[in-house]
């Protein structure tokens, strides 16, 4: 039987809002790795510990949940206006594919402690105390991000007070701001219509405000498709058939909204769209235990992220949410009370966010300025990882 040796690679295990994943920087990973390609995937499949037919990455890094089966690849950026260029991989758990169709905006909260951390950013722009600016780069879909880290005695600044429902610690916050958050190569609104007819065939037709905004997302209404909007994971994941539903929706929804052009394809895009149920507020318990009040929302709102309820919200979900909600006439926005509006506080499983956006209408087209969140971000471990040296 032939031996092969593991190679270590030096990386960083980071938490960023309510995801959690593996950070690199580009130039320490293997020289076949650090261009676009099979070598590169092959490698992040194997450091997550996928793909995995029994759904758990025991042998990897992840934590089989789309929220902890990530990668990030981080380098110094060439860009005058931008400190850091940033590609989120979104590893798949069952499947040999790495999605790189969109970002992860979770994560970006640690992109700037990490920079910082890790002499991405020059150290003229990182004051001894106070917040240093990080202008982020983010390659996957080609925006700017600009995050807010906390500085102490020239380091970044982890621990802290700020509570994110979906984490369990309290930790320092850091402010993220999704610049010109919407689809830049096309409208906002894809197919022209703030909501449109969706017919899926098995499951029905029912009204869908399709967005790209943060990420591509399909949102309905709770009620059209048999649930409140209050779900917790266990109502949903362990349902196949809802399942099954939602990524019916999920596909027809892309080829609506032109990501893809067969249905087929989209197997091969489980990143993206995302797919969303809205509902007026409502009072629920959430996962934590915790009591979300109807008069303290706005509205529920459950998204899927890999063909599961997300145990909270997605980031860049959050921004498709906030950038809808904007918009006076989109589902999101009605299920809120309708109105105009540039924040937004929503109930998740895990509890609340609040988000702010700002959206306006020029020339018959809709353009959103930004979206502001607060998240927070904690190095978990730092070192090596190993991979036999011939995973790649």
């Amino acid at each position: 039987m032939s031996q092969v040796s593991q190679i270590r690679i030096p990386a960083t295990y980071m938490r960023g809002g309510t995801s959690k994943g593996v950070f690199f920087r580009l130039d320490d990973l293997p020289v076949a790795a650090r261009q676009p390609g099979p070598a590169r995937d092959a490698l992040l499949l194997r450091v997550i510990g996928s793909p995995d037919p029994y759904q758990k990455q025991i042998d990897g890094m992840g934590g089989a949940t789309s929220s902890t089966s990530k990668t990030v690849i981080l380098s110094k950026s060439e860009s005058p206006d931008h400190d850091v260029d940033y590609l989120f991989g979104q590893v798949s758990i069952d499947k040999p594919f790495v999605d790189w169709s969109g970002n992860c905006g979770n994560l970006s909260a640690a992109v700037g402690p990490f920079a910082i951390s890790n002499g991405l950013v020059d150290s003229s722009r990182i004051p001894e105390n106070g917040i240093a600016t990080v202008r982020i780069w983010q390659a996957n879909i080609g925006k700017t991000i600009v995050s807010r880290v906390p500085i102490v005695g020239g380091e970044v600044q982890e621990t802290g007070d700020f509570e994110l429902d979906g984490v369990t610690f309290p930790a320092a916050e850091v402010a993220v701001e999704f610049m010109d958050p919407a689809d830049g190569e096309g409208s906002m609104f894809p197919t022209g219509n703030l909501i449109d007819e969706l017919e899926v065939p098995g499951v029905g037709t029912f009204e869908a405000t399709m967005i790209n905004a943060g990420i591509p997302t399909v949102f309905v209404n709770a009620e059209a498709i048999g649930y409140t909007g209050t779900e917790l994971q266990e109502a949903i994941n362990g349902d196949t058939k809802a399942l099954a539903m939602f990524e019916a929706i999920r596909a027809h929804a892309a080829v609506r909204m032109g990501l893809i052009k067969e249905i087929a394809e989209a197997a091969e895009r489980q990143h993206t769209p995302k797919v969303a149920f809205v509902a007026p507020p409502a009072d629920y318990v959430a996962s934590s235990g915790k009591a979300i009040k109807a008069s303290d929302i706005d509205l529920v709102v459950r998204a899927l992220s890999m063909g599961k309820l997300h145990h909270a919200m997605m980031g860049t979900a959050a921004v498709a949410i906030a950038t809808a909600a904007a918009v006076s006439g989109t589902l999101v926005n009605l299920a809120a009370g309708g109105g105009e509006r540039n924040s937004v506080h929503f109930g998740h499983p895990s509890g609340t966010l609040r988000v702010g956006a700002e959206a306006s209408l020029a020339n018959g087209q809709w353009t959103a300025t930004k979206a502001v969140m607060s998240r927070s971000a904690r190095v978990l471990m730092e070192g090596w990882v190993r991979v036999p040296g011939d995973a790649f």
